[in-house]
């Protein structure tokens, strides 16, 4: 039996979008990459292929409108959780954090976190860019 391609998850605009509220190519890249997210990452969470989110980056395809308020609930999100960490480590008299180098790492530590590890580490850097002196370092993983 052969294997069945997953669909794609159609995004869809508004009738009457205008032309001068569409998230351009440039923006829709400039957001994934602060947010720390991959191409593959966004794709999969979007329910589109990779090679879409390509195709939004290089301009080839408009950007839905859905998409883009996705990105941007990513980004209120993100800094929603930013937000809550930067007052607890500013009270902190030697503030630190732990970070992860792999996806699997970061989601054995935080199973219920949905985002990759590159995610949490570009927080990890806006967090220090608010909080003097944050020490920074990666979580050791557990010996077998």
């Amino acid at each position: 039996m052969p294997e069945r391609q997953p669909v794609e998850q159609q995004h869809t605009d508004p009738p009457d979008m205008p032309a001068d509220e569409r998230m351009t190519d440039a923006e829709f890249r400039v957001v994934r990459e602060y947010l720390g997210l991959t191409g593959e990452w966004l794709a999969d969470h979007l329910g589109v292929s990779a090679r879409t989110v390509r195709h939004w980056e290089q301009g080839k395809y408009p950007i839905p409108d859905g998409v883009r308020l996705e990105l941007e609930s990513l980004e209120a999100r993100t800094a929603e959780f930013i937000g809550g960490i930067v007052p607890q480590l500013l009270d902190m008299p030697d503030p630190g954090v732990l970070t992860y180098r792999t996806d699997a790492d970061y989601h054995t530590a935080h199973p219920e976190v949905p985002f990759p590890a590159s995610w949490h580490r570009a927080v990890v850097a806006r967090v220090a860019q608010e909080v003097p002196g944050l020490a920074i370092a990666y979580a050791q993983q557990e010996e077998a």
